[in-house]
């Protein structure tokens, strides 16, 4: 399912979806099919935008995360359950949650915005997070949105203190025989003395134990964790990471980022703010996060270069696409949406690129890097996180491809950007979300516009 901002606002269509342009395979287009009806839901017109989507992949049913509401629906969209999430006296500038400790700050009825949606298939249980008292999430059993655990009494329970839907992404990593971890990642607002930026957590089987979303392995010096340095923000005072998408394949955790940076232009002497897209990469087992590395992503088409990640999404190749890019059809192929240029970004240009990224040349690339730093070529090459240019360390060993770092050499960023492959390019009416998937033996894209069309 896709749909623009716009369209959100109080309706969600899925099922017999309307597909506005369908694009050939020599970017012909064809004419429009018939319309046909639209399923639709309607929220209570008090409760604003609705914010993040699940489908319970074993029954249909859809789970959606809205301002003050979890919803749960059936597949024809009708409500099944509600829970409410708020709103409730707040204030912002309250930390700890006035919840926790008494605070000075005037409180005022505040709307609870849901700003993550997951589904713990393991425990069959919905982990909702919301803007109330500096974000804290809730435990909502599947079948009937009933609260199984709320945990505020630690300051590891407060995610973020951003009021944006769109400001968390979590990836839960499974095991047979132990407890599932949950990757945060997470914009700060300005707060990294509050908020790790990305951090690994533990996901109890009791909802509510006190362990519930404690960090992975924290001590004196240590933590499965990275904070912001405050360095950072006199070098750029607005300076973010906004997660764009997150996902786990093989050993690893990505998150695909936005990210702003000083460069300076060419035969300038003065630097200027530009927005970078990167993919951070972490091993799964990594609990002091030596493993972080970020590589820089982008597309470019007839010179033109298209910078700014709009969404993302995992996939396989299948065989068709497969036999093209010369890969296998089990593959892990990422399809993302970029806008043009790289200059601002909350005014992304309408000009925009569909384009592929094989994970595994990525993954590459990024094995390369790794191989040089340890031969003690080159520098850190990670402004943000270590402010001053840090060289390379050399060691003797062997670096694979599930290599996870040492307490050197880490985090690690890599100069060179890795570039995608445009598969379609839209120039008025900006692509801004995109899903993917194989269908006999074809890969297929849907992806949703600004004004709210679907193409095929």
């Amino acid at each position: 399912l896709i749909m623009s901002p716009t369209m959100w606002k109080w309706t969600c269509l899925v099922s017999h979806l309307l597909l506005s342009t369908t694009v050939s395979p020599l970017g012909r287009q064809q004419p429009p099919h018939p319309k046909r009806p639209f399923i639709t839901f309607t929220g209570e017109q008090a409760e604003g935008n609705f914010n993040h989507l699940v489908v319970d992949e074993r029954t249909g049913h859809i789970y959606l995360g809205a301002v003050n509401r979890i919803y749960k629906l059936s597949s024809d969209l009708k409500v099944l359950v509600t829970h409410e999430t708020g709103p409730d006296d707040d204030n912002p500038k309250c930390y700890p949650p006035r919840i926790v400790q008494t605070c000075n700050e005037p409180l005022t009825p505040t709307n609870n915005i849901n700003k993550m949606l997951l589904i713990d298939y393991k425990e069959n249980r919905l982990i909702a997070c919301g803007s109330l008292y500096q974000g804290i999430c809730k435990l909502l059993r599947l079948d009937d949105l009933f609260k199984l655990g709320e945990p505020f009494h630690k300051k590891e329970h407060y995610l973020s203190g951003v009021n944006e839907s769109g400001s968390v992404f979590g990836v839960i990593v499974s095991y047979s025989n132990m407890d599932d971890k949950l990757f945060i990642a997470t914009a700060v607002d300005g707060k990294p003395e509050y908020f790790p930026t990305i951090s690994s957590r533990k996901l109890t089987k009791n909802s509510e134990a006190d362990g519930m979303f404690a960090y992975v392995f924290h001590d004196e010096f240590v933590a499965s964790m990275i904070k912001i340095p405050s360095d950072t923000f006199t070098i750029i005072p607005d300076f973010d990471i906004y997660y764009i998408y997150g996902f786990s394949s093989g050993n690893f955790v990505y998150f695909l980022t936005l990210q702003p940076e000083m460069i300076s232009p060419p035969g300038s002497t003065t630097k200027e703010q530009v927005y970078t897209s990167k993919l951070v990469r972490l091993c799964k087992e990594d609990t002091a996060f030596n493993s972080y590395v970020e590589v820089p992503i982008g597309c470019e088409k007839n010179g033109v270069e298209y910078r700014l990640l709009q969404a993302a999404y995992l996939s396989k190749a299948g065989a068709i696409l497969a036999r093209s890019l010369g890969v296998g059809p089990e593959d892990d192929i990422l399809f993302t949406v970029f806008s043009k240029g790289q200059k601002r970004k909350m005014k992304s240009l309408d000009e925009s690129a569909l384009c592929i990224f094989v994970l595994k040349n990525i993954n590459d690339r990024i094995k390369d890097r790794l191989q040089s730093c340890y031969r003690g070529e080159g520098s850190l090459d990670l402004a943000w996180l270590k402010v001053k240019d840090i060289p390379c360390s050399s060691a003797l060993l062997t670096i694979d491809d599930n290599f996870c770092g040492l307490d050197m050499n880490a985090p690690l960023g890599v100069s060179s950007m890795v570039r995608g492959l445009p598969i379609f390019t839209e120039d008025g009416d900006r692509m801004t979300s995109v899903i993917a998937y194989v269908y006999k033996n074809h890969s297929l894209a849907f992806v949703g516009t600004k004004s709210g069309k679907l193409k095929k």
